[in-house]
Order: C-alpha cells, then sequence, then structure tokens
C-alpha cells in the first residue's frame, strides 16, 4: 500500500538535493532554556529522587501552600539553545538551509549554547537572551520565563546593527522570512506594521522561474495578549500574503485561541475537526496556509483543500520543549523543497518525532531513515 510515509520518502528523495540552494531569514527572538525535572520526594543526591509526574500533580503541589510556604526543587537537565526562532532555524540548518538569524543572542557577545549555532549560520544578534526554566511534565511542560531584553527589539535596532542595505537585500534573496515567537516580543506588531508599508514594497521582483517568497509565523501561545492586540496581528499577517505565500503555523492551544478571536467553531484533537479548523481560519485570512499540530496528529488547509497525517507519538520523550518549533522546521523544509502538503505535514511530523527522541535536530538522511522504520 502507498501511505503518506511512503508517498513522502519518494518525494524527499526526489527533491531533497536542492536544499543547499534554499535561504531563510528567521528571527526575532533567542532564549537560553534551562530544561528542569521538578522533584516530587527526594531519597539520596543526584538523581536519587522521585519526580512530580503531571501538572496537576504539580498544582496542587502549589495549591497546597496557599497562607502558608513551600519549597519546590528543579533539577536540572540541561541547558540549551531556545527560543521559537532559534529552534526552528537549527531545525532548517540541519536539513541544509542556508541560514540568516536575526534575533537576541547575546550583546556585545554571543551567549555560549548559540556558540555551534552561530559557526554553521549567518547570525545578526541585537540583545541579550531572554532565559526560560522549561519544566517538563508527562502530559505538558511550564515555561517560566525572563523577557525584559525583547523589550528592545524593534525594526529600528535591526537595521542599526545590521544596516538597512543589508536587512532589505538579506530579505530579497530569502526563499523563506519566518517572524516567529509575537507574543513575547511587545514591538512584533509594529515590526510587521513596519516591513509591510516600508520595507516589502521596496524589494526587487523574484528572479524569473523562482518560487513566490514563502513567510511563516508562530504566535507562541498569545493567552497572555489581549484580544484586540491578537486580531490585529493576525490581520497584519494576511496582509503579508501580497508579497508571498504566507502560512500560519498552531498549535492545538493556539489554534483554539485563534479560532475563538475569530468567532470560529474551536478544534479538538479529532481529524475532522483539526481539518475544518485549519480551513476556516485559512478563509478568514486570507492566508495561502494554515497548520494546526497537536501532539498526536497534524493537519493542514491549502486551496487545494485539507490534509492530516497522525503523528509518530512517543510516549517517553527524552525531550519536549522545542518539539513544535521543529515541526515548524520541518513543514518548512518540505514547502522549500516543494513537496505536497501531505508530504510536508509529514516532514514537519518526522522531524519532531526525531526531535523528541534524540534531543538533536535531524538531517534529511535521518528524516528518511526515520521514515523507513516508522512503523
Amino acid at each position: 500500500m502507498n501511505s503518506f510515509k511512503s508517498r513522502t520518502l519518494a518525494s524527499l528523495r526526489t527533491h531533497r538535493a536542492t536544499a543547499p540552494t534554499k535561504r531563510a531569514w528567521v528571527g526575532l527572538d533567542g532564549f537560553v532554556d534551562t530544561i528542569v525535572t521538578p522533584v516530587a520526594q527526594r531519597t539520596g543526591q543526584g538523581e536519587a529522587f522521585t519526580p512530580i509526574n503531571s501538572i496537576p500533580e504539580f498544582s496542587a503541589r502549589i495549591a497546597g501552600a496557599a497562607g502558608k510556604s513551600t519549597n519546590i526543587e528543579f533539577y536540572p537537565r540541561m541547558d540549551k539553545l531556545g527560543g521559537n526562532g532559534p529552534i526552528m532555524a537549527a531545525a532548517l540548518l540541519a536539513g541544509g538551509t542556508q541560514i540568516t538569524y536575526v534575533g537576541s543572542l547575546g550583546h556585545p557577545n554571543l551567549h555560549p549554547v548559540f556558540k555551534n549555532f552561530a559557526e554553521r549560520a549567518e547570525v545578526i544578534s541585537l540583545c541579550e537572551p531572554a532565559t526560560t526554566i522549561a519544566v517538563e511534565f508527562g502530559d505538558g511542560k511550564l515555561m517560566l520565563g525572563q523577557l525584559r531584553s525583547l523589550d528592545t527589539i524593534t525594526l529600528n535596532k535591526i537595521e542599526a546593527v545590521a544596516g538597512p542595505d543589508k536587512v532589505r537585500s538579506d530579505l530579497a534573496a530569502a526563499d523563506l522570512v519566518a517572524l516567529v515567537n509575537w507574543t513575547m516580543i511587545p514591538n512584533m506588531t509594529g515590526i510587521f506594521q513596519e516591513l509591510l508599508n516600508f520595507v516589502l514594497p521596496t524589494l526587487p521582483p523574484r528572479p524569473a522561474g523562482a518560487t513566490p517568497r514563502a513567510f511563516f509565523f508562530d504566535l507562541a501561545d498569545p493567552e497572555k495578549r489581549p484580544r484586540a492586540d491578537l486580531l490585529e496581528a493576525l490581520h497584519l499577517i494576511g496582509r503579508f500574503e501580497a508579497f508571498g505565500k504566507v502560512t500560519l503555523g498552531l498549535n492545538l492551544k493556539e489554534a483554539q485561541q485563534v479560532a475563538d478571536v475569530l468567532g470560529l467553531p474551536a478544534p479538538d484533537k479529532d481529524e475532522t475537526s483539526l481539518r475544518a479548523a485549519a480551513a476556516a481560519i485559512r478563509t478568514q485570512l486570507g492566508v495561502s496556509t494554515v497548520v494546526v499540530h497537536p501532539r498526536e496528529s497534524a493537519a493542514c488547509a491549502t486551496a487545494d483543500g485539507t490534509f492530516w497525517v497522525p503523528g509518530p507519538y512517543c510516549e517517553n520523550p527524552v525531550i519536549t520543549t522545542g518539539a513544535g518549533d521543529h515541526f515548524n522546521g520541518g513543514f518548512s523544509q518540505g514547502q522549500l523543497l516543494g513537496l505536497d502538503p501531505e508530504a510536508c505535514l509529514t516532514l514537519g511530523a518526522c522531524t519532531s518525532g526525531h526531535y523528541v527522541r534524540t534531543a538533536q535536530s535531524p538531517t534529511l538522511q535521518d528524516l528518511e531513515t526515520f521514515l523507513a522504520n516508522w512503523a
């Protein structure tokens, strides 16, 4: 039987040679992530403890401290490169795409967690990175962030550091422009407006025979932002369609939030509602593609219809922080290679699936192996 996996594998093998010719301009955040496990009961030193395994168990511990106090230990697992932008860019970089990354990676010197990344990508760092303590549980994760440095990110800051001519030449050369983490960058809406009004209209046309420029947007959990702000950002994202093909990537929670603010039915995890939500959001915003990816599967809607694939669910992941950003990187990699929507979904699922099992961004050869062995 010619399954979605075998179809994707064949398509990837046909198109993978073009990956090194593709360029992406990605930004604008940057985090140092500390991955931790919360301790329920300690029985000795080091890893001799029973973890708090679920968010309800963690919330019960916190609720029990009301009117009193409590001490909760976070056992550190690793410090790593973090942020929606750097993780998505790392996934694209592993797939062979040329990367220009603009964001908060350290100033005046890069933070050490970005050293390896900066050796393989062109990096333009604007300010100090934000920080996150990522508390991972079996049923989800809590991201505890300190974000003050992101307040300084504006288009003026980008042009002051990189130079306005370089910003425009880099954007003109990019096959993909990915602007992610709208929620945590207070000036991102203003950056959208300035790009739409003053930068993108000045770029030269794409070379003859080149595919239209692709744009990718990830909101990054807009729950804490006012509804009016989210609605404004969504309509601005739709306006980018005048300058290329826009993809809006959403996890399930984000899709429910976006559907709510647009007055649309909220999706659940089932295939039917995921397809319907992706199609309804796409129509409402007037963009080329909307992707919705819960942990168990992924769906997207394009002008050609809706598509859905199951995910390679991992019961005991090595890491979960960054899984969604790896999905975004894999999906965008598929678009850059010219794969069809089903194959783009499958590539996103495999990129995320490989990452949560290994804590490593997969190469295209890794993805071929993953696809060939996906039972």
